[in-house]
């Protein structure tokens, strides 16, 4: 049996995300496929999270391939959480997550859906965003009429308001393919049909998104692909059964990787980088312990979890965490490291740190010091 160390694993991570060297081709889908998805309920970390692995890439680059050419669509991905996927990757995207088992109830009795609810408003969603560009108030006046009044009944407690009933149907909607999110309308979110041709999509997603995701992040156990998707344990250990997999030993225990899929980069992990909130080399990569070495953990996790933290990346490993302000023109940039930096690696965050204002489109500035602002703040 093969076996893969820390360092050989993570630099081909990095290899393969464009972390270790930016892409040069293939644009912001191709990167954003590499990921497996982007992580986009912070749009500006979205941002930031694709171009820094893409050369000579803005803000505007992924911008325009999202609104402009739709190469890109936002809409509920991994664990439901809101992510940038590409749109040739919809349908494999959305046969993967309809194979998924519904979670069991998660709301009280008098608030949570049946089945034929829960089906009849991701059918109400669908019809209602063909050709159209909703606000949730739009979409919610429309999928009430389609269903009944049941469905806008007040009884969801969010953010010190009431949410309508139908709005727990959201992530699973989106999970089918539904709608994707549309462009702002002012400050107002919008929701719209997936771009035309990408859906439906072949049945059997789930197994080559298990293989998409092996060749980012493997090896990996079935525990760590459930995690990462949000899917029960036991169906992720099925899927590993039934996939052509190449069991090697890494960091000290069985894992997985798509089978003849061991290569690794000659030279060990290398280079500064600066990643913005739940990054996608951050929320996959595991074990946990070895991506957060030492006081990284106490420092950069927030209870285990990973991404609410801008970290500063040395050689594959968090090293510390950073903070940027946005006021103008101005990017303050303020990095926290946990070790002192040598002259070579100082030079690397000096570049590092005009990259991200490259990318942000703005004038850097470079404090080290203490980051004083608690974790996604």
């Amino acid at each position: 049996m093969i076996e893969l160390s820390w360092r050989e694993v993570s630099a081909r991570r990095l290899e393969r995300q464009g972390l270790a060297t930016p892409l040069k081709a293939g644009g912001p889908a191709a990167t954003v496929g590499a990921m497996c998805g982007a992580h986009a309920q912070v749009m500006s970390a979205a941002e930031l999270s694709v171009a820094l692995r893409l050369d000579g890439a803005t803000r505007s680059t992924v911008r325009e391939a999202l609104w402009g050419t739709r190469e890109l669509v936002k809409t509920h991905g991994p664990r439901g959480t809101v992510h940038l996927l590409p749109a040739a990757d919809l349908p494999m995207w959305v046969s993967a997550l309809s194979e998924l088992p519904l979670a069991g109830p998660s709301f009280p009795e008098h608030v949570r859906m049946t089945g034929e609810q829960t089906q009849a408003v991701i059918q109400a969603v669908a019809i209602a965003v063909r050709g159209r560009e909703l606000t949730v108030d739009e979409l919610g006046e429309a999928v009430v009429a389609a269903t009944g009044p049941w469905a806008g009944d007040l009884v969801m407690p969010a953010f010190q308001t009431m949410w309508p009933r139908w709005r727990q149907a959201m992530a699973v909607a989106a999970h089918r393919g539904a709608f994707v999110y549309g462009p702002a309308r002012g400050r107002k979110v919008t929701y719209t049909a997936p771009p035309p041709g990408t859906l439906p999509g072949p049945a059997g997603g789930a197994g080559e998104l298990l293989r998409r995701y092996l060749l980012a992040y493997g090896p990996a156990t079935p525990q760590e692909f459930a995690q990462w998707l949000g899917a029960p344990a036991a169906w992720a250990a099925r899927l590993f059964a039934s996939a052509d997999l190449e069991e090697v030993r890494f960091a000290g225990r069985p894992a997985w990787v798509v089978a003849g899929d061991t290569e690794t980069p000659g030279e060990p992990p290398r280079g500064v980088r600066l990643l913005p909130y739940f990054d996608a080399y951050l929320v996959a990569g595991r074990p946990r312990e070895l991506l957060y070495p030492g006081a990284a953990a106490g420092r950069a996790l927030n209870g285990g979890q990973a991404g609410n933290h801008a970290v500063l990346l040395v050689d594959g490993e968090v090293a510390g965490v950073w903070h940027q302000r946005r006021s103008g023109r101005r990017v303050h940039v303020t990095v926290e490291p946990l070790r002192p930096l040598t002259a070579a690696r100082s030079r690397e965050l000096d570049d590092q740190v005009a990259r991200v204002g490259e990318i942000l489109e703005g004038r850097p500035e470079l404090t080290v010091g203490p980051v004083t602002t608690g974790p996604h703040a």
